[in-house]
């Protein structure tokens, strides 16, 4: 049997797009912070980008104290990225850039605020389900084919040659056992942009051998002589025609390869995540659901675990919850599921201070990846004595 999981590099127009909404809310949480705030008077933002070629659009909805330069945002973060000439696919220079931001609306804002709404606490943003995940397969209890192939987006963006340009995705192939344990990398999938510029003509042979020695050390002790890698698989990709030259960028498309990496059994719920300030529970529940998910399995109840919540809008507490241990429960999945709201705070404000999220620096970290870091607070297993205690 084997599985695959997909990711992409910083510079794919769809991270990119990301990125800008989630630095914009970085800098709106940055500059609240410094006029002191609580979670009472929070900004509120769901933002949303479109990156065309040459434009970017900025729409969505915005409740703050502050000001912030939008386009200089934009231009900074797509610079930041890499994008500083036409000939890499998109150049944060000379973009056109349209603010069609508006503020929030009134009706979702008395939801969120425990002043004005119906229950009179910080309810959720907006309905949703939501979904975590984790898995005995690795340290991180995360699926070996997502963790290895966001390591290896990361070597190529941190491979600091410039031949390989911003714009990259990927897939790694693991070949599984009939006890469904990971045994080897099977195949490496990697396409990524080239700059030719940065190429003597006589070194383009090389440029698939350069590519395959970064793939195959990060990867290391999973590879084997006889695993397969495929780069480039059409025959070329200049970097004139990447990112939004080639293709647009949306915000929360690329939710597949962030959540899991299309790992079967772990699910996806409602919308996108870094787009949008923590009480909207598709953000602060997706951390949630992974920190309950995580400590579950860390505290040996089962090796494999999905958790979904659901939440109504204007109301803090999860409406249902459901735990799914595909068999590996050592204990019923519904006992798991009646001590979780025990266990753990699973409201907005609760999974805002548990996780620290009205810091700005956490958003500009979350387009690479939502949960390898530990530094991460949802990453963290500290609820394993609690749940060991409360199946009892």
């Amino acid at each position: 049997m084997q599985i695959t999981s997909e990711s992409v590099k910083i510079g794919h127009p769809d991270i990119v797009s990301d990125s800008i909404a989630a630095n914009i809310i970085a800098a709106i949480l940055q500059e609240e912070n410094k006029i002191c705030m609580d979670i009472n008077c929070m900004p509120h933002c769901g933002i949303e980008v479109f990156l065309g070629k040459g434009l970017c659009v900025v729409g969505g909805e915005v409740s703050t104290r502050i000001y912030i330069d939008i386009e200089k945002n934009v231009r900074e973060t797509v610079l930041g990225i890499g994008y500083r000439d036409s000939a890499l696919g998109l150049n944060g220079n000379s973009m056109g850039i349209l603010n069609a931001i508006i503020p929030q609306s009134p009706d979702i804002n008395i939801g969120t605020r425990a002043d004005l709404g119906k229950h009179k606490e910080i309810g959720a943003g907006d309905q949703g389900i939501i979904y975590g995940f984790a898995c005995d397969e690795t340290p991180e209890l995360l699926p070996l084919p997502y963790v290895l192939v966001n390591r290896m987006m990361r070597a190529f963006e941190n491979c600091g040659n410039p031949i390989f340009a911003p714009d990259g995705k990927g897939q790694v192939t693991i070949d599984y056992d009939a006890h469904f344990r990971p045994k080897r990398v099977a195949t490496v999938l990697m396409s990524n942009a080239i700059d030719y510029r940065q190429v003597p003509d006589k070194f383009r042979s090389s440029i698939e051998e350069q590519a395959r020695q970064i793939a195959m050390d990060c990867l290391n002790s999973w590879v084997d002589d006889k695993t397969k890698f495929l780069f480039n698989p059409t025959g070329e990709w200049q970097a004139i025609n990447s990112c939004s030259a080639a293709d647009s960028g949306v915000t929360g498309r690329k939710l597949v390869v962030q959540l899991y990496g299309g790992y079967p059994g772990a699910q996806l719920g409602g919308g996108a995540i870094v787009n949008k300030t923590p009480e909207k529970v598709d953000c602060s529940a997706a951390f949630g659901s992974r920190y309950v998910a995580k400590n579950i399995v860390a505290a040996g109840l089962a090796t494999k675990c999905s958790v979904q919540l659901a939440y109504a809008i204007g109301m803090a507490q999860p409406i249902s919850i459901y735990v799914n241990t595909f068999g590996t429960g050592v204990v019923p999945d519904e006992k798991i599921a009646v001590v979780i709201n025990d266990v753990f705070d699973l409201t907005p404000k609760g999974m805002i201070d548990k996780f620290d999220m009205l810091k700005g620096d956490i958003y500009k970290k979350l387009p690479k990846t939502l949960f390898l870091d530990m530094n991460y607070l949802w990453e963290k297993t500290d609820k394993v004595a609690a749940l060991k205690k409360a199946v009892k």
